[in-house]
C-alpha cells in the first residue's frame, strides 16, 4: 500500500514544477557563498574549507529550510485547495501510509538538494582555482545535512498539515532556519530540529566537529514525534467537515 502511495505522490510531482525550486534556488547561495569567500580571502585562508563555510551559511540558514517548507506545503497543497481531503481520507489504504508517503518523498528531496549542493560547491571551488583536493569529509557532511533535513521535513509537513494557507508554513521554514544558526551558536543547537540541518553540514563550524549520538536521538525524537502528531491529527480530526 505505501508503494502505491509514493506513486501517487510522484504523479502529482510530474503535474507541478515545484521540482524546479530544488535546480534554481540552491544556485543562490552557492554564489552569494562564492562571492563572500572570494571577497574576505585575507581572513579565508583554509580554501574548501572556508569555501564550504560560506556557502553552508546562506544554505542552511535561509535557502534549504524555506525550500523544504516550500516542497511540504506544496505536498498538502491539493488536499487544502481542491477540497481533496474526502477522496484523500477514504481511499482504500491507511492514513499512516498516505502521511508516510509524503514524508519520504521530503526525505528524498533533502537528500537531492544535498547532492546538487555539493555539485555546485565544488564547481564553485574550481571556478575561482582551489588547487587542492576536495575535502573527504563532503559525503559526510552531505549526508548528515540529509538527515538533519528530515526532521525539519517532519516539522515542516505537520504545520502544512494543519495550516490550510500556504504561506505561513513557507515562513516558518525561513524564520526556523535563522532561529536554528543562532541556536547553535548559543550550544542548544541539538535541541531544536531546525538546528540538526546547521549542525549536520558543519555551518558556522571551524572545527568541523559533530557529536553523532545526540544528533541522531535528537533527529529520530523530532522524526517520531511529528509523525505520529500528524497521522493522529488525520485520525482524529474531521478535516473534510470544516
Amino acid at each position: 500500500m505505501l508503494l502505491r502511495c509514493l506513486k501517487a505522490e510522484l504523479i502529482k510531482f510530474h503535474r507541478a514544477p515545484v521540482w524546479l525550486a530544488f535546480v534554481v534556488l540552491p544556485v543562490f547561495p552557492a554564489i552569494l557563498g562564492t562571492m563572500n569567500y572570494l571577497g574576505n580571502l585575507g581572513l579565508l585562508q583554509s580554501e574548501w574549507y572556508s569555501l564550504w563555510s560560506q556557502h553552508t551559511l546562506f544554505s542552511s540558514m535561509f535557502f534549504l529550510p524555506a525550500l523544504l517548507g516550500v516542497f511540504c506545503a506544496w505536498q498538502w497543497r491539493l488536499e487544502h485547495t481542491d477540497h481533496n481531503w474526502n477522496s484523500f481520507l477514504t481511499a482504500p489504504v491507511s492514513v499512516g501510509d498516505l502521511y508516510l508517503a509524503k514524508l519520504i518523498w521530503a526525505a528524498a528531496m533533502s537528500l537531492l538538494s544535498q547532492v546538487w549542493i555539493g555539485v555546485l560547491f565544488v564547481l564553485s571551488g574550481k571556478l575561482v582555482g582551489l588547487t587542492g583536493p576536495i575535502p573527504p569529509e563532503l559525503f559526510g557532511w552531505l549526508a548528515c545535512g540529509a538527515v538533519g533535513g528530515v526532521s525539519v521535513c517532519a516539522v515542516q509537513l505537520y504545520f502544512s498539515l494543519i495550516i490550510r494557507a500556504f504561506s505561513p508554513p513557507v515562513a516558518f521554514g525561513l524564520i526556523g532556519g535563522i532561529v536554528g544558526l543562532m541556536a547553535t551558536a548559543q550550544g542548544f543547537g541539538y535541541a531544536f530540529p531546525y538546528s540538526l540541518l546547521c549542525i549536520g553540514m558543519r555551518a558556522n563550524n571551524p572545527k568541523m566537529e559533530l557529536n553523532p549520538l545526540p544528533f541522531a536521538l535528537s533527529v529520530l525524537a523530532y522524526l517520531v514525534l511529528f509523525t505520529l502528531l500528524s497521522i493522529r491529527y488525520l485520525k482524529k480530526r474531521d478535516i473534510a467537515a470544516e
